[in-house]
């Protein structure tokens, strides 16, 4: 009989198990996804959206409109370094984070055709040391990471947020949106849990990504502006994007606790 439980930690990692060996283990929990990630990105042919060579066009915006400047930037999830590579060329210091090798492969490609330089990380962010950033960053862009955690996994993925995101540093968030023209899973947290199946991606209302990101102070949050098949820019409406601002006197204190959505 074994006691694997000690830690918070712990307690995350039999939930993300839980999820791994349930029906829907094609999108699994972050520690456990390497082999789906690589098999999803080994074909670069397939017409998956976000394969495109493009910046999300609300990142692209915020530059323009002042709301972001250039500084230290960390990119989650940043699959074949679309987001990376453009802000790099926009004189931000980059470091690129991504579970599976193949995407990472592709970005460093993508980097090194576009002449510039991204510090792309092989690893589970989650389970990444700090030591190993190149931290505190004054932005960190979320373009489809956030959308694909079990429920457990967001209280990693403020922690992490705690630990890297500088005081008045911003958030740049884009996650499926619910409702209408939406995309993703409208399970309640419950029931993912019964079901132990992400749905390939949970849908989010405004409403809870104010509550989860509570601790930050919204500076916009919209639907992504479609682009044309010509535009220089990525955008789909069945997606909300966000930018959130951390206090300029943050220190990494516990989060208040808000009425939930």
């Amino acid at each position: 009989m074994d006691r694997t439980v000690r830690t918070v930690e712990d307690v995350l990692a039999l939930l993300d198990a839980w999820f791994a060996t349930g029906s829907d283990a094609g999108h699994p929990a972050p520690s456990s996804g390497e082999d789906f990630w690589d098999h999803f990105y080994a074909d670069r042919s397939r017409p998956v959206p976000f394969f495109v060579a493009k910046p999300d066009e609300n990142l692209a915006a915020y530059l323009d409109q002042g709301l972001i400047a250039p500084g230290r930037a960390l990119d989650l999830g940043c699959g074949p370094g679309r987001n990376a590579v453009y802000l790099a060329s926009h004189g931000f210091e980059v470091d690129a984070v991504d579970l599976s090798h193949l995407a990472v492969a592709w970005g460093e490609e993508r980097a090194h055709a576009a002449g510039v330089d991204v510090r792309f990380l092989c690893k589970d962010a989650f389970a990444l040391p700090v030591t190993e950033l190149s931290g505190p960053y004054d932005l960190v862009v979320d373009s489809g990471c956030f959308h694909h955690l079990p429920p457990h996994r967001r209280v990693s993925y403020l922690a992490l947020l705690d630990r890297v995101l500088a005081p008045g540093g911003h958030l740049a968030l884009t996650s499926f949106a619910a409702g209408e023209g939406g995309m993703g899973s409208h399970l309640t947290d419950a029931d993912l849990y019964r079901e132990r199946r992400l749905q390939g991606g949970l849908a989010y209302t405004p409403r809870s990504l104010r509550w989860i990101f509570s601790d930050l102070a919204e500076v916009e949050l919209r639907r992504m502006r479609e682009q044309p098949p010509h535009s220089p820019l990525f955008g789909m409406p069945f997606l909300w994007t966000a930018l959130f601002r951390r206090s300029a006197t943050a220190s990494g204190d516990v989060r208040p606790v808000h009425d939930r959505p």
